[in-house]
């Protein structure tokens, strides 16, 4: 089957296609061109940076230290780039994406503003074919989804956005331009991480803030520093054992991380270190104790000393209670890192709507319209979340073998082996999918690990002379079936989140998160890769029928 344009035009052949210009698909691209493929990028937006692209909303910053958010296959990037900070602004990151776009020469093998709608496989000729928005076509032997797990926004579920007289703007496609809050009447719809991270900047502009919270969400303080310059030079003289020691944890990470259980040390010890992992700030705190996404009682202990510290911030005894979290496990939805959150509340122009008691039930011509009032409203910021995970690709008309969609192929769930390749889908590889590490581990690690993988897979293709790869059914249906049993061990199936999908009406439930560790998952790819990749199935390539 092949895409049938919307209108005629020429169609643009490569060696491979990458889709997305975030951290995965820029990696994949230099690889992919260091091997000598030739390489077409598409991104739908105007330039390299993936989700800090779009992200720009008043306090983005990323919730990983800036020393594993960056790349590690090359010493000279390394080298060359230095953080500002231990956690990084959304502006640094894109700053340091387009500084590797420049470095590796990126840009020449994208072409930006290509949102891509339709993607098929010819059965006949083993080739993809895309289409985008614009009409334009390309052809590619490997397919690349770099689509990332944080990029499709979930849709808005309030009635009568589009009636809104005010400024609306969305968290996850702020404008490019400046955006005038002082002196306006804001209201904020969502305390997620983004929430947490936009309240206490928009209420120092802001002539009133209303932080509408639908879902009450644990935050941590960050206690960001700057970063010394000695304090870099030794980072850059230690950096390849940094890196190492990163490969060997669960996460990909240098944050530190104990092996201790919450109930191995007396109820004044752990006290006291978790007490002292609080006035340091989130990366002591989030790896303090081994057991707290196996274990509801140790689970329970943290989160009560986490809500005890709301009250502990916040003045006002009925907004601290509305503000505590209760019904899910501390930590079985995204950690949040925050800068004064709580403290955002002790002013006099900022005020709690909490929709558990009071939901919101339309936006009007001028504001919030909730079951017991109406707010007005000059702006109406919306950081409603994603649809994560799976949402970006199933955005996509994906067709494989004999036209099978993959919107059917994961009716119920996404099915892929090793979270990298799918029965029924020659040469598409995946990156930072579904049913792998991802949203544990650290992205950008993942990112290196899964194109490295692909690089050997196809070397490995070239010098046997195979065409094209896939996964068998069996390896897939027994990589789910892992995923799933381990999820199932974890308290991570509790919670109802973005994480679970069920953010998004009529999505299928479940935690397809691969839950053993970024490190245990490189050692089971490298396995793979070992065996001559037994889980997959090829084709040969097709001997030329002579003139």
């Amino acid at each position: 089957m092949s895409v049938v344009p919307r209108s005629p035009g020429p169609v643009q052949a490569s060696d491979a296609i990458v889709i997305g210009a975030g951290f995965g698909g820029m990696y994949a691209v230099h690889r992919l061109r260091q091997a000598g493929f030739s390489v077409t990028g598409l991104e739908a937006g105007g330039d390299v940076g993936g989700t800090w692209y779009w992200n720009r909303y008043p306090g983005a910053r990323c919730d990983v230290i800036s020393l594993d958010y960056s790349y590690a296959f090359s010493a000279d990037l390394e080298q060359a780039w230095t953080w500002t900070e231990t956690f990084a602004t959304g502006s640094e990151i894109l700053a340091y994406a387009n500084f590797v776009a420049d470095q590796l020469d990126l840009r020449r093998s994208y072409r930006f503003e290509a949102q891509v709608c339709a993607i098929a496989y010819d059965d006949a000729h083993r080739i993809w074919s895309l289409e985008t928005a614009c009409g334009q076509r390309y052809t590619a032997r490997y397919l690349v989804m770099a689509t990332g797990p944080l990029s499709l926004p979930k849709p808005v579920d309030i009635p009568g956005a589009s009636q809104f007289k005010g400024e609306l703007y969305r968290s996850s496609k702020w404008p490019h331009g400046p955006v005038v809050l002082a002196g306006k009447r804001v209201g904020l719809v969502g305390t997620g991480s983004t929430g947490i991270q936009i309240t206490p900047v928009v209420a120092a502009e802001a002539a009133e803030l209303h932080v509408f919270q639908r879902t009450p969400s644990f935050t941590l303080p960050m206690r960001n520093t700057a970063l010394s310059p000695d304090f870099v030079a030794q980072l850059k003289a230690h950096m390849p054992g940094l890196r190492a020691a990163a490969r060997t944890t669960f996460a990909g990470g240098v944050r530190p991380v104990s092996t201790r259980p919450l109930f191995s040390v007396s109820v004044e010890e752990r006290t006291a270190l978790m007490e002292d992992a609080w006035r340091h700030g989130a990366l002591a705190f989030l790896g303090l104790f081994s057991d707290l996404l196996v274990n509801q009682a140790a689970n329970d202990v943290v989160a009560d000393f986490v809500r005890d510290k709301i009250s502990q911030v916040v003045r006002d005894p009925a907004t601290a209670e509305a503000l505590k979290p209760r019904g899910y496990p501390i930590f079985t939805r995204r950690p949040c890192l925050d800068t004064q959150y709580y403290e955002a509340f002790n002013r006099p122009n900022v005020s709690l709507v909490d929709c558990l008691a009071d939901p919101i039930t339309a936006i009007t011509e001028t504001g919030i319209q909730t079951r017991e009032r109406h707010i007005d409203l000059d702006v109406i910021i919306l950081a409603t979340g994603y649809d994560a995970l799976t949402g970006p690709m199933l955005a996509i008309d994906i067709r494989g073998r004999e036209g099978l969609r993959l919107s059917d192929k994961w009716a119920e769930g996404p099915k892929s082996y090793l979270a990298l390749l799918m029965a029924g889908f020659p040469n598409l590889f995946v990156i930072g999918g579904p049913n792998g590490p991802s949203i544990l581990a650290n992205y950008i690690r993942l990112d290196e690990l899964n194109v490295d993988w692909m690089m050997d897979c196809i070397a490995h293709m070239q010098a046997q002379g195979l065409e094209t790869i896939e996964a068998t059914p069996a390896a897939e249906d027994g990589w789910v079936q892992t995923v799933r049993d381990l999820a199932e061990r974890t308290l991570y199936v509790q919670a109802d989140t973005w994480y679970t999908g069920t953010n998004i009406p009529g999505k299928p439930r479940g935690f397809n998160v691969y839950a053993g560790g970024l490190n245990r998952y490189a050692e089971i790819c490298a396995t793979e890769a070992a065996s001559g990749y037994a889980g997959c199935s090829f084709e040969p390539a097709r001997t030329p029928v002579a003139g």
